[in-house]
């Protein structure tokens, strides 16, 4: 077992959001910025910021770690970046009186075409439909959730013709 594996997890946490240097074994070095560390097997995930806006994922497998150098910290733009990296490229935000238009403006069509659907939760912000489904804020398709995996799929069919039908 390395140094490396060694560590807890904790100590691999202040690792995150680095910018960092890895000799590896047979001499492989590594730099990039680490997203995560793997508490189970101490696996690196790396990301190299590339200048033309693209980003390189790299995983480096915790037996093979010799030893990790800082190189230097994150600025909040990169934290900022390295955050975003796996969410959906459209994440966009929404007021709070978009928000409530959208989910009218599903509940009505839904409604329109039969289909049973109420608000539910504190601020009446999740749609439920039929007792079975929820969808969340902001009410795409990805916002589905059941247990159902047929009704899931069925509607979630019915909101991407709802989206197309908007635009």
């Amino acid at each position: 077992m390395t140094e490396w594996q060694r560590k807890s997890p904790l100590e691999w946490l202040t690792y995150v959001n680095k910018e960092v240097n890895i000799l590896a074994a047979e001499k492989h070095k590594y730099k990039g910025w680490v997203l995560t560390v793997d508490p189970v097997s101490a696996n690196i995930l790396l990301a190299n910021l590339l200048e033309n806006g693209n980003v390189s994922i790299s995983g480096i497998l915790g037996h093979a770690v010799q030893d990790v150098e800082i190189v230097s910290e994150s600025t909040d733009a990169v934290k900022e970046q390295l955050a975003h990296l796996f969410m959906p490229g459209e994440s966009q935000t929404y007021s709070q009186e978009e928000l409530e238009e959208k989910k009218n403006s599903l509940k009505n069509w839904l409604e329109k075409n039969h289909i049973p659907v109420k608000e539910e939760g504190e601020s009446q912000r999740t749609l439920c439909v039929a007792g079975v489904l929820t969808i969340n804020p902001p009410y795409g398709p990805e916002d589905c959730n059941s247990s159902n995996e047929i009704i899931l799929s069925r509607v979630q069919g019915l909101i991407q013709s709802y989206l197309a039908l908007q635009q």
